[in-house]
């Protein structure tokens, strides 16, 4: 992989007194020459400007100096990957979905993170943890300049629907570090250099301040909005039902989780609904659609050089066909081996999935001969997701033609044979829905959306609320409703050609509906299952396992079957197998440049997490 830093242009916070806050002097630079002052900024023109600022966040780029945020400030590795919103790292990757992928030696501050044995020194957790106190100093911004506002350009209203808007903001950013450090300081706009109490300790909890921030913001949005990008009080109460399930207050979300299934909207006034095929939610096309709550916007527009186009994902492409770079993100064997399904019932192997591996070409040459790859995928039935979700040799896919194998694989050696395909973007999108990042590779710039909530999230949480009131009929009801979509055959990876024993479609699909839940502990055990098979590689398997309480047996199970197939994949850097640790691992590590930033008079006001 090339050493390239990327430039994204960006909205500037209030450049001119404070531009970041991160728990430490060395966070904060000298004023710009010709930066704008906190009276310039005074009008509704200026708050408004900040507030964009705020939203220009929800990737996970442009706070740091990672390609493209502010100058001054401390960047620990120098890529964009390490803070995306859409955490494939800290949530998939750590979470068992997929491999790290490319060559072992790419990125290597990866491996440990993967490999459980990550420590406070890695410079990928001093960038996510800039990255989002970055973002809620930005909305302290907007909070802060409103008030100065004299001039008559804001109306009350106005101002309401800022401060709804800024904390919002302000409660999503703090959600995203919370789930990554749990002990996390509290920094409301009151904290400030100039007010000399920037060193703010983490040990008081902020979930009651993110479920205050949620509650403001639901008292005071609108149901709809003139601009789709922005939040409405519809995904401003399924965030707040999103901290209380972390919070594991069920009795709390399940009523906030039954009104937004019921009567909640889109920014644009789109019911919500699930789309009627899962791989819609993945076209670039379809973005902004009835199953997105709230998403982080992307665009491909050429003046940004791409710099707008989810650019956190910019290593997550095969290695040939869409793209030639860079060869991250492989969907793990045991994430394949999930979507198995019983042959008769198609539901699926809960506690057996793992018995054996689905056929895969580990270690077979790629197709080089005429017409179709006599390369057999596996006769077994299989969960229609699964194409959906990863790329697998003879199967189509997308539009690029069937997946050929090793010669779109970088390193099938060093990660495994499947290959990710959920974020990207078909050929007949190419250059249109996609660009070039940065002048590197084709196609790795793309307009789709990062989606922090989409409306299957939404269903799932409730059948879990219900299953833990005990309501069986209701909660199996819920996981239903996703799994018929999953069952449409319309939606399913069509693949027409002769040879294709499976035609109309490319393997053997089978995806059943469950009778009533027995038990609570059926139930909850499927409704996790089903969560992992719908939301697959999309950065919430490792923080859903945390908040269950179930890190340990799931992820060390899961490292020994990867372990039975490629020893090298889960290996710590001392070539030992990884072990994750429970009450431990279920945190990352504080930065220990921030602990080291926060010291006043030789004590440190930060504390680390338990075992690092």
């Amino acid at each position: 992989m090339k050493n390239i830093r990327f430039k994204k242009p960006i909205i500037l916070g209030f450049a001119g007194l404070l531009i970041l806050f991160a728990c430490g002097k060395k966070y904060l630079v000298v004023p710009l020459p010709g930066a704008s002052d906190a009276n310039a900024l005074a009008n509704k023109a200026g708050v408004e400007g900040l507030l964009i600022g705020a939203y220009s966040l929800l990737d996970g780029i442009g706070a740091i100096g990672n390609g493209g945020g502010e100058p001054g400030l401390v960047d620990g590795s120098g890529g964009i990957w390490e803070t995306s919103a859409d955490n494939w790292i800290y949530g998939s990757v750590a979470g068992g979905d997929d491999h790290k992928g490319s060559d072992p030696g790419d990125q290597p501050d990866i491996v440990p993170i993967q490999s459980y044995s990550e420590t406070s020194a890695n410079g990928f957790f001093e960038d996510k943890w800039a990255e989002m106190f970055g973002a809620i100093q930005r909305c302290n911004d907007v909070l802060r300049e409103m008030r100065l506002v004299k001039d008559g350009s804001m109306s009350p209203a106005d101002t309401i629907e800022v401060s709804a808007e800024a904390r919002f903001l302000r409660g999503l950013y703090n959600f995203e570090a919370i789930k990554m450090w749990k002990n996390i300081p509290w920094v409301p706009e009151t904290v400030t250099y100039g007010n000399g109490n920037y060193n703010v300790p983490n040990n008081v909890s902020v979930w009651p301040m993110i479920e205050a921030d949620f509650t403001y913001a639901i008292a005071n949005l609108p149901a709809t909005q003139g601009s789709v990008g922005r939040v409405n009080v519809w995904a401003a109460k399924t965030f707040l039902a999103k901290a209380y399930m972390y919070e594991q207050k069920y009795t709390s979300a399940y009523p906030v989780l039954q009104d937004v299934i019921a009567n909640g909207m889109t920014s644009s006034g789109k019911q919500y609904a699930l789309l009627p095929h899962y791989g819609d939610n993945f076209n670039a096309a379809n973005k902004n659609s009835s199953e997105s709550i709230f998403a982080a916007q992307s665009s491909v527009d050429p003046l940004s050089g791409g710099g707008n186009g989810n650019a956190g994902d910019v290593l997550n492409f095969p290695y040939g066909g869409p793209s030639t770079c860079c060869g991250f993100y492989q969907p793990s064997y045991s994430l394949v081996n999930s979507f198995k399904v019983d042959p008769v019932t198609g539901l699926p192997l809960v506690t057996t999935f793992n018995n054996d591996d689905l056929k895969n070409d580990e270690g077979v040459l790629a197709w080089a001969g005429a017409g179709r790859d006599t390369f057999q995928i596996d006769a077994r039935p299989v969960d229609p997701r699964l194409d959906w979700s990863a790329g697998r040799r003879n199967i189509p896919y997308l539009d690029w033609g069937n997946d050929p194998g090793a010669s779109w694989v970088r390193n099938q050696t060093s990660a495994g044979p499947y290959l990710p395909i959920k974020y990207i973007v078909s050929k007949k999108q190419a250059g249109v829905l996609s660009t070039q990042y940065g002048g590197w590779a084709t196609n790795q710039a793309t307009a789709d959306n990062y989606v922090y909530i989409r409306f299957a999230d939404v269903l799932l949480w409730a059948a879990e609320c219900a299953a833990q009131a005990s309501n069986l009929a209701a909660a199996t009801g819920y996981v239903n409703q996703v799994r018929t979509r999953a069952a449409n055959t319309a939606g399913w990876v069509a693949d027409t050609t002769a040879a294709n024993p499976y035609k109309p479609y490319a393997a053997n699909y089978k995806c059943g509906l469950y009778p009533t839940f027995p038990d609570q502990a059926t139930a909850l055990a499927d409704i996790y299952f089903e969560r992992k098979l719908e939301l697959s590689s999309e950065g919430h398997r490792f923080f859903d396992l945390v908040r269950w309480g179930i890190a340990d047996v799931e992820l060390n199970a899961y490292i020994a079957h990867e372990a039975t197939v490629d020893n090298y994949l889960l290996l710590k850097p001392n070539n030992s197998l990884s072990v994750f640790t429970k009450g431990k691992n279920e945190l990352y590590p504080i930065p220990q440049q921030q602990i080291d930033a926060s010291t006043v008079a030789g004590k440190a006001t930060l504390t680390q997490n338990p075992g690092y």
